[in-house]
Protein backbone atom coordinates (compact mmCIF):
# COMPACT_ATOMS: atom_id res chain seq x y z
CA UNK A 1 0.00 0.00 0.00
CA UNK A 2 1.31 3.44 -0.88
CA UNK A 3 2.01 5.96 1.85
CA UNK A 4 1.73 9.72 1.96
CA UNK A 5 5.31 11.02 1.84
CA UNK A 6 6.53 14.20 3.50
CA UNK A 7 7.38 15.62 0.08
CA UNK A 8 3.86 14.98 -1.19
CA UNK A 9 2.33 16.40 1.99
CA UNK A 10 4.49 19.54 1.79
CA UNK A 11 3.63 20.14 -1.86
CA UNK A 12 -0.11 19.71 -1.32
CA UNK A 13 -0.14 21.97 1.74
CA UNK A 14 1.76 24.65 -0.17
CA UNK A 15 -0.57 24.41 -3.17
CA UNK A 16 -3.66 24.53 -0.96
CA UNK A 17 -2.45 27.54 0.99
CA UNK A 18 -1.59 29.30 -2.28
CA UNK A 19 -5.04 28.61 -3.73
CA UNK A 20 -6.76 29.73 -0.52
CA UNK A 21 -4.76 32.96 -0.63
CA UNK A 22 -5.71 33.50 -4.26
CA UNK A 23 -9.38 33.15 -3.29
CA UNK A 24 -9.00 35.45 -0.26
CA UNK A 25 -5.73 36.87 1.02
CA UNK A 26 -7.16 36.93 4.57
CA UNK A 27 -8.49 33.35 4.62
CA UNK A 28 -6.67 32.48 7.85
CA UNK A 29 -8.27 35.40 9.67
CA UNK A 30 -11.74 34.87 8.20
CA UNK A 31 -11.77 31.19 9.21
CA UNK A 32 -14.09 29.89 6.53
CA UNK A 33 -16.13 26.76 7.45
CA UNK A 34 -14.11 24.24 5.44
CA UNK A 35 -15.68 21.25 7.19
CA UNK A 36 -19.09 22.44 6.00
CA UNK A 37 -17.71 22.10 2.49
CA UNK A 38 -16.57 18.56 3.37
CA UNK A 39 -20.17 17.76 4.34
CA UNK A 40 -21.48 18.95 0.98
CA UNK A 41 -18.79 17.16 -1.05
CA UNK A 42 -19.34 13.91 0.89
CA UNK A 43 -23.08 14.12 0.19
CA UNK A 44 -22.29 14.56 -3.51
CA UNK A 45 -20.00 11.51 -3.31
CA UNK A 46 -22.93 9.52 -1.93
CA UNK A 47 -25.02 10.60 -4.92
CA UNK A 48 -22.33 9.45 -7.38
CA UNK A 49 -21.98 6.16 -5.50
CA UNK A 50 -25.72 5.51 -5.69
CA UNK A 51 -27.90 4.86 -2.67
CA UNK A 52 -31.56 4.83 -3.80
CA UNK A 53 -33.11 1.43 -3.23
CA UNK A 54 -36.24 2.27 -5.21
CA UNK A 55 -34.49 2.69 -8.59
CA UNK A 56 -31.64 1.20 -10.57
CA UNK A 57 -28.39 3.13 -10.16
CA UNK A 58 -24.85 2.66 -11.46
CA UNK A 59 -21.86 3.86 -9.48
CA UNK A 60 -20.04 6.66 -11.31
CA UNK A 61 -16.50 5.93 -10.13
CA UNK A 62 -14.68 8.83 -11.86
CA UNK A 63 -17.12 11.36 -10.39
CA UNK A 64 -16.96 9.67 -6.99
CA UNK A 65 -13.18 9.94 -7.04
CA UNK A 66 -13.43 13.60 -8.03
CA UNK A 67 -15.56 14.29 -4.96
CA UNK A 68 -12.99 12.51 -2.76
CA UNK A 69 -10.31 14.80 -4.21
CA UNK A 70 -12.50 17.81 -3.44
CA UNK A 71 -12.98 16.56 0.13
CA UNK A 72 -9.20 16.42 0.47
CA UNK A 73 -8.88 20.06 -0.66
CA UNK A 74 -11.12 21.16 2.20
CA UNK A 75 -9.59 18.83 4.80
CA UNK A 76 -6.16 20.27 3.98
CA UNK A 77 -7.59 23.77 4.34
CA UNK A 78 -9.10 22.97 7.74
CA UNK A 79 -5.88 21.37 8.97
CA UNK A 80 -3.89 24.43 7.89
CA UNK A 81 -6.46 26.70 9.52
CA UNK A 82 -6.30 24.84 12.84
CA UNK A 83 -2.52 25.20 12.81
CA UNK A 84 -2.63 28.92 11.93
CA UNK A 85 -1.01 28.26 8.56
CA UNK A 86 2.01 26.46 10.06
CA UNK A 87 2.97 23.89 7.41
CA UNK A 88 5.33 21.91 9.65
CA UNK A 89 2.65 21.32 12.27
CA UNK A 90 0.10 20.49 9.58
CA UNK A 91 2.49 18.01 7.97
CA UNK A 92 3.03 16.32 11.33
CA UNK A 93 -0.71 15.76 11.61
CA UNK A 94 -0.89 14.38 8.08
CA UNK A 95 1.61 11.66 9.02
CA UNK A 96 -1.19 10.09 11.08
CA UNK A 97 -2.81 9.07 7.80
CA UNK A 98 -0.05 6.46 7.36
CA UNK A 99 -0.79 4.63 10.63
CA UNK A 100 -1.05 0.83 10.23
CA UNK A 101 -3.97 -1.46 11.14
CA UNK A 102 -6.52 0.48 9.14
CA UNK A 103 -9.18 -2.23 9.34
CA UNK A 104 -9.23 -2.28 13.15
CA UNK A 105 -9.58 1.49 13.52
CA UNK A 106 -12.48 2.26 15.87
CA UNK A 107 -14.24 5.62 15.82
CA UNK A 108 -16.33 6.65 18.81
CA UNK A 109 -19.25 8.79 17.72
CA UNK A 110 -22.72 9.49 19.08
CA UNK A 111 -22.33 6.89 21.81
CA UNK A 112 -21.28 4.13 19.40
CA UNK A 113 -17.94 2.42 18.78
CA UNK A 114 -17.73 2.05 15.01
CA UNK A 115 -15.13 -0.31 13.58
CA UNK A 116 -14.04 1.01 10.23
CA UNK A 117 -13.22 -2.39 8.75
CA UNK A 118 -16.81 -3.58 8.95
CA UNK A 119 -18.36 -0.48 7.36
CA UNK A 120 -19.44 0.02 3.76
CA UNK A 121 -18.21 2.99 1.73
CA UNK A 122 -21.63 4.61 2.04
CA UNK A 123 -21.57 4.24 5.82
CA UNK A 124 -18.06 5.71 5.95
CA UNK A 125 -19.17 8.73 3.91
CA UNK A 126 -22.14 9.20 6.27
CA UNK A 127 -19.77 9.00 9.24
CA UNK A 128 -17.46 11.55 7.61
CA UNK A 129 -20.44 13.89 7.33
CA UNK A 130 -21.35 13.36 10.99
CA UNK A 131 -17.80 13.94 12.20
CA UNK A 132 -17.44 17.04 10.05
CA UNK A 133 -20.69 18.48 11.44
CA UNK A 134 -19.25 17.87 14.91
CA UNK A 135 -16.00 19.63 13.98
CA UNK A 136 -13.90 16.45 13.99
CA UNK A 137 -11.26 15.24 11.53
CA UNK A 138 -10.30 11.58 11.25
CA UNK A 139 -7.60 11.04 8.64
CA UNK A 140 -7.75 7.26 8.89
CA UNK A 141 -11.42 7.42 7.98
CA UNK A 142 -10.59 9.57 4.97
CA UNK A 143 -7.84 7.14 3.97
CA UNK A 144 -10.31 4.26 4.13
CA UNK A 145 -12.80 6.18 1.97
CA UNK A 146 -10.01 6.97 -0.48
CA UNK A 147 -9.02 3.30 -0.79
CA UNK A 148 -12.64 2.14 -1.12
CA UNK A 149 -13.02 4.64 -3.97
CA UNK A 150 -10.19 3.04 -5.93
CA UNK A 151 -7.55 5.62 -5.03
CA UNK A 152 -4.26 5.35 -3.15
CA UNK A 153 -1.99 8.16 -1.95
CA UNK A 154 -0.06 8.20 -5.22
CA UNK A 155 -3.14 8.51 -7.42
CA UNK A 156 -4.80 10.98 -5.04
CA UNK A 157 -1.64 13.10 -5.02
CA UNK A 158 -1.46 13.05 -8.81
CA UNK A 159 -5.10 14.04 -9.24
CA UNK A 160 -5.03 16.63 -6.45
CA UNK A 161 -1.91 18.40 -7.72
CA UNK A 162 -3.09 18.31 -11.31
CA UNK A 163 -6.49 19.80 -10.52
CA UNK A 164 -4.91 22.45 -8.29
CA UNK A 165 -2.35 23.43 -10.94
CA UNK A 166 -5.01 23.64 -13.66
CA UNK A 167 -7.19 25.81 -11.41
CA UNK A 168 -4.20 28.09 -10.77
CA UNK A 169 -3.39 28.24 -14.45
CA UNK A 170 -6.96 29.16 -15.31
CA UNK A 171 -7.02 31.94 -12.71
CA UNK A 172 -3.70 33.32 -13.94
CA UNK A 173 -4.95 33.43 -17.52
CA UNK A 174 -8.20 35.30 -17.16
CA UNK A 175 -10.68 32.69 -15.88
CA UNK A 176 -12.34 35.13 -13.49
CA UNK A 177 -12.40 37.89 -16.13
CA UNK A 178 -13.90 35.60 -18.76
CA UNK A 179 -10.94 35.80 -21.17
CA UNK A 180 -9.54 32.31 -20.58
CA UNK A 181 -9.56 29.95 -23.57
CA UNK A 182 -10.63 26.44 -22.58
CA UNK A 183 -10.10 24.98 -26.06
CA UNK A 184 -6.48 24.76 -27.22
CA UNK A 185 -5.90 23.66 -30.79
CA UNK A 186 -9.23 21.84 -30.89
CA UNK A 187 -8.84 20.09 -27.51
CA UNK A 188 -10.03 21.00 -24.02
CA UNK A 189 -7.47 22.04 -21.41
CA UNK A 190 -8.31 18.90 -19.39
CA UNK A 191 -7.09 16.73 -22.26
CA UNK A 192 -3.78 18.58 -22.42
CA UNK A 193 -3.51 18.23 -18.63
CA UNK A 194 -3.93 14.44 -18.71
CA UNK A 195 -1.34 14.12 -21.48
CA UNK A 196 1.18 16.17 -19.51
CA UNK A 197 0.47 14.23 -16.31
CA UNK A 198 1.36 10.98 -18.05
CA UNK A 199 4.65 12.40 -19.31
CA UNK A 200 5.94 13.67 -15.95
CA UNK A 201 7.35 12.03 -12.82
CA UNK A 202 4.98 12.65 -9.90
CA UNK A 203 7.74 11.81 -7.40
CA UNK A 204 9.70 14.85 -8.58
CA UNK A 205 9.39 17.69 -6.03
CA UNK A 206 9.17 20.06 -9.00
CA UNK A 207 6.19 18.19 -10.49
CA UNK A 208 3.68 21.07 -9.95
CA UNK A 209 6.03 23.60 -11.55
CA UNK A 210 6.79 21.33 -14.50
CA UNK A 211 3.09 20.71 -15.02
CA UNK A 212 2.34 24.44 -14.96
CA UNK A 213 5.20 25.10 -17.38
CA UNK A 214 3.89 22.42 -19.72
CA UNK A 215 0.46 24.04 -19.75
CA UNK A 216 2.04 27.44 -20.38
CA UNK A 217 3.94 26.14 -23.40
CA UNK A 218 0.76 24.71 -24.92
CA UNK A 219 -1.59 27.61 -24.19
CA UNK A 220 -2.63 29.63 -27.29
CA UNK A 221 -0.50 32.71 -27.75
CA UNK A 222 2.34 31.42 -25.58
CA UNK A 223 5.85 32.00 -27.02
CA UNK A 224 7.36 28.85 -28.50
Amino acid sequence: MSTLTDVQASIMLTLQATMNTKVDAHWLDKRFPYLRAVVVEAAEAIEHHGWKWWKKQERDLPQLQMEVIDIWHFLLSEILLRNNGDHEQARTLLRAANAPHLGGHVIHFDGHALEQGSMSLLSKLELLIGLSCAGRIDLLLFRSIMLDSGLNWESLYKQYVSKNVLNMFRQDHGYKEGTYQKLWHGREDNEHLVELMDSLDTSDAAYPERLYQGLSRRYPGSPT
